[in-house]
């Protein structure tokens, strides 16, 4: 069977680790170059190596999402060095910290904002500017269910990815008719270092939201992983628009 995304160019965000790490490594198992980008640049590098040594194409440059110059060089820089951007993964992110509403912080709801939902805002920026230089292009956006419905003790995660839901709906109203595809993953519990971080905080967390998922297990990136590369990818060419649920029936209902 061919390879989803022979010959593209790819970039991702966050794949420093977690479901972007996997994300990267799965645009190139199906043929994609990857450009590895994280703020974290050890993490990155040793994403783009794992790439290589497995017989892809990778490389790795640091980036911090909230910040224009940062964000708009990184694009450069990858249609540069491999002649195009055809793909984009947006999922720099992170959970903020723990407690309810009134415990939260002005500096949290601003950190927290800024990576989840500007970061997304300026990679979004900086990618469809050269999409529709080249006539077309795929974005996938890194949401949540709780992009989707409310969670307790998490108010600057949860209203940062409903706005990064927002975002990628009115994009994709906009650019659809330019050829370019925007949407978004929605993941439930999966199993990353930010899930780590929140299970440390409250360990009963972990097998509660086990207990919560229908299928009985947290997610894995690479769950996340395979629906980011297929919505890139021509089997999906009629999706636009869209948060794709990724959450084992979480969200279905009891």
């Amino acid at each position: 069977m061919a390879r989803m995304l022979e010959g593209k160019v790819a970039l991702i965000t966050g794949a420093g680790s977690g479901i972007g790490r996997a994300s990267a490594a799965t645009f190139a198992r199906e043929g994609a170059t990857v450009m590895v980008a994280d703020l974290n640049e050890a993490g990155a590098e040793e994403t783009a190596a794992s790439i290589v040594a497995n017989g892809g194409r990778a490389s790795a440059r640091r980036c911090d999402v909230t910040q224009r110059d940062d964000v708009e060089r990184l694009v450069a820089h990858t249609i540069e060095t491999y002649g195009g951007l055809h793909c984009a993964h947006n999922n720099a992110g992170v959970e903020g910290e723990y407690g309810r509403t009134l415990d939260t912080t002005e500096e949290n709801f601003d950190f927290t904002y800024s990576v989840n939902l500007k970061g997304v805002f300026l990679c979004m920026q900086a990618e469809l500017s050269h999409m529709l230089e080249q006539g077309g292009g795929r974005i996938v956006n890194t949401a949540s269910i709780a992009g989707l419905e409310g969670a307790k003790n998490l108010p600057a995660y949860v209203a940062s990815k409903h706005a990064v839901m927002g975002l990628t709906r009115t994009a994709a109203l906009e650019y659809g008719p330019k050829g370019i595809r925007i949407n978004a993953v929605c993941p439930g519990p999966i199993r990353t270092p930010m899930l780590e971080k929140l299970v440390a905080t409250n360990p009963r967390m972990e097998q509660a939201a086990i207990a919560a998922v229908p299928v009985k297990r947290l997610g894995e990136p690479q769950d996340i992983a395979e629906a980011a590369v297929w919505l890139c990818s021509e089997r999906a060419d009629f999706v636009n628009g869209h948060g794709l649920v990724v959450d084992g029936g979480m969200t279905v209902g009891s």
